[in-house]
């Protein structure tokens, strides 16, 4: 049997990283070698490994009237993977600039949905696709009011077409449930605040 207090490995080594592509986002193709669970070292193995900036997402909730508010729009990386290519998914941006984590969360509140966030309570952070992609993400619950919330909201300038529309929490996480909803920061935020709503809702309404 594997003991599961047995120590993970930690050392690797990279030989060689080149840049296969540079545009919005970047490709690197890089050679490595790391510590095996066994001990010592692998053989050369070599990645391609999507570079992306880091995202925050936040789920918009009104603890009062137990809403939360969602963006749709359309994403590229749905096309044949899916009937309908237009996401239920969070309001979320990237960290493009010298900028935290909760100054984003702020900004794409107010350019995706026309909405403020009075305060920010932190989820989690995790990465969505490691195999291939170093993207990390900040999860957040944002506190708002949802009532007038909803239309048509988005950068122009950055191609965004974006309707927001206002969900009773019962309604969103049925969606979950019924595959409606498959955008994965939408689905771990729902679930946190389905295990932690009482809390939520004690502190913030």
């Amino acid at each position: 049997m594997t003991d599961p207090t047995r120590s993970t490995p930690t050392a690797f080594e990279i030989t060689k990283r080149e840049n296969c592509f540079q545009g919005f986002y970047r490709l690197d193709k890089v050679i490595l070698r790391h510590e095996l669970f066994a001990g010592g070292l692998s053989k050369e193995i070599s990645r391609e490994l999507f570079v992306r900036h880091d995202a925050v997402c936040v789920l918009p909730y009104d603890a009062k009237r137990d809403e939360v508010v969602l963006i749709e729009q359309f994403r590229v990386g749905a096309l044949n993977k899916t009937a309908n290519p237009w996401l239920i998914e969070l309001v979320a941006g990237l960290i493009d600039k010298d900028e935290q984590p909760e100054e984003v969360a702020h900004r794409e509140a107010e350019e995706e949905a026309d909405i403020v966030f009075s305060a920010l309570w932190p989820i989690t952070k995790y990465f969505p696709s490691p195999g291939g992609s170093d993207e990390f993400v900040h999860l957040y619950l944002g506190r708002c009011e949802s009532e007038g919330a909803g239309g048509l909201h988005g950068l122009e300038s950055e191609g965004e077409d974006i309707r927001v529309t206002v969900w009773s929490f019962d309604d969103a996480l049925q969606a979950v449930r019924d595959g409606r909803i498959i955008n994965a920061s939408t689905i771990i935020a729902l679930q946190w605040l389905a295990l932690n709503r009482a809390e939520v809702r004690g502190l913030w309404s």
